[in-house]
């Protein structure tokens, strides 16, 4: 049975839009941290591990645009790993290993999770990641902290039907204090 990890790159005030890129106030602020060594290797390990990728359109199309025109070990997994788009909008797939998700989110979701053995991972894609979180359907969430409070931007945190209870399985600073978190889900 698969799980679903979220992993986000955040700041210290729970921003998490535009970390790498898009149009931003303060584009790539990840960037102006150094996650060190370690911080690096645990960022590749866990893309390795992932036996799948769920992402919300936006992001899709950032890593689609990105990941083809890359070589060695991490670009060929991104692109021959399955792929699994949530959207309403996109029909036609063009990243290599795509399929588009429109139907209900929890029964796509819930189907995923039945029908791949390992870790569905969600790197960023927010709307998707809230609705996830809401429909309690998160199996583990992994955020990366960052040592700036950009004042404004989306959130990963907003409101969800209910409260969930999750337990700190690791935390590891990287860096320039570069914080890694792992929670997951008390059942």
């Amino acid at each position: 049975m698969g799980r679903v990890v979220v992993t986000e790159f955040i700041s210290l005030d729970g921003v998490v839009e535009a970390p790498g890129g898009e149009d931003f106030k303060y584009p790539n602020w990840s960037f102006a941290f150094d996650r060190g060594p370690d911080g690096e290797r645990f960022k590749e390990e866990e893309a390795l591990g992932a036996a799948a990728l769920l992402l919300g359109r936006v992001t899709y199309e950032g890593f689609a645009e990105a990941w083809p025109q890359y070589e060695g070990e991490l670009a060929d997994k991104y692109n021959t790993m399955p792929k699994y788009v949530v959207s309403s909008t996109l029909t036609t797939p063009t990243w290599n290993n795509t399929s588009v998700l429109s139907g209900d989110l929890v029964d796509e979701v819930t189907r995923l999770k039945r029908d791949i053995e390992g870790e569905i991972s969600v790197p960023g894609s927010i709307r998707l990641a809230q609705s996830l979180i809401a429909h309690d359907l998160v199996d583990e969430i992994r955020l990366m902290s960052f040592p700036v409070i950009l004042g404004h931007g989306r959130r990963l945190w907003g409101e969800t039907p209910d409260k969930s209870s999750w337990q700190l399985a690791d935390a590891t600073s990287y860096g320039d204090g570069v914080l890694v978190t792992v929670y997951r889900r008390s059942r």
